[in-house]
């Protein structure tokens, strides 16, 4: 049984469970820092008493998004040295590497952007899906650099996160059409880019991103418009290289349906009979994207395999919110 979770932890792992802090980055963000203050406000009296504590932490952390790869990245970088013989040492390795990582969250963030705005031109015409930061600093930085850019935004249901996109292009300055899901193929014949986040990315190049984004990737192929993915490449899936796959999270079907909804339409609220699925993601095959755009560069789908394996090398070992980690 875990150990009592600090309350950083704990407020962390309720902001992001339920969506309140939302986006890769922003949720591998804050797990660094509250490992990092709960690393700060640690009273341990041994070096296996703090680990036991981060691992209860890291642990919580984990639960709470199964399919955003950033949070678990997060998670190793910032545990990634938990072997000091002081619970001193241990705890200035933690608070050290949270604060590294948020630094290079940021700066990746930046280099990426400035990367990604290559690929788009003066004029051109941008298809949005779901929230992404990493999306959006490559439409920031084509900005920076003159180009004048206007953008369909799809709204991107249950949650409408396209809305947050809409919203943030228009600060922006970013002339917006917002439509509903389903017209998308429609408006495709005006688009030159459709531009994506991810949640995460596989070695084989798949992208696992907000539902929906694999059918606006197939309409966009045959339509000839190029589907760019901006990841950081704390984006990628290290377990995918040994063979596992990216587990979709189901989200509870009250996004979907409201229980006075569901009365209605079956035979009453509690009807056995009507079935009700959430998942928040799908699965894009590399064959239907054109680059993947990271802070290390664009790369076509079928070599981020060789990036990983230059990150993270070929070998998966211990998880930091293990048990069995000693």
């Amino acid at each position: 049984m875990d150990r009592d979770v600090h309350p950083a932890v704990a407020d962390a792992a309720e902001s992001i469970a339920s969506m309140e802090i939302r986006g890769a980055a922003a949720i591998a963000d804050a797990a660094a820092e509250a490992l990092g203050e709960r690393a700060a406000a640690s009273e341990a009296d041994s070096p296996a008493a703090f680990r036991a504590e981060m691992r209860a932490a890291a642990r919580r952390l984990h639960e709470t998004r199964p399919t955003a790869v950033s949070l678990p990245n997060a998670l190793r970088y910032v545990l990634r040295d938990t072997e000091g013989d002081t619970v001193e040492r241990l705890r200035r390795s933690v608070e050290s590497s949270a604060t590294e990582f948020r630094h290079q969250l940021d700066q990746a963030q930046d280099n990426l952007g400035q990367i990604g705005a290559n690929r788009l031109r003066d004029g051109d015409t941008i298809m949005t899906h779901c929230h992404s930061t990493d999306a959006l600093s490559c439409v920031r930085h084509a900005l920076d650099d003159g180009k004048e850019l206007t953008a369909v935004v799809k709204e991107t249901r249950p949650r409408k996160q396209g809305h947050i996109t809409a919203r943030q292009l228009r600060k922006l300055g970013v002339p917006v059409t917002l439509i509903v899901d389903n017209a998308a193929r429609r408006y495709l014949d005006d688009v030159d880019h459709v531009l994506v986040g991810a949640d995460s990315i596989a070695a084989d190049g798949s992208v696992i991103n907000k539902i929906g984004t694999s059918g606006l990737a197939v309409n966009a192929r045959e339509r000839g418009v190029p589907v760019m993915v901006a990841a950081q490449t704390l984006k990628l899936h290290p377990a995918t290289m040994t063979g596992h796959t990216v587990e979709i999270e189901m989200r509870d079907e009250s996004e979907v349906l409201a229980d006075d909804e569901r009365a209605d339409i079956g035979r009453g609220a509690d009807d056995p009979d009507l079935a009700v699925e959430n998942p928040a993601f799908d699965v894009t095959p590399p064959r239907h994207v054109d680059a993947i755009v990271t802070e290390r560069g664009q790369f076509p789908p079928e070599s981020i395999v060789t990036l990983m394996r230059e990150l993270f090398g070929d070998q998966h070992g211990e998880e930091p919110w293990e048990e069995t980690l000693q």
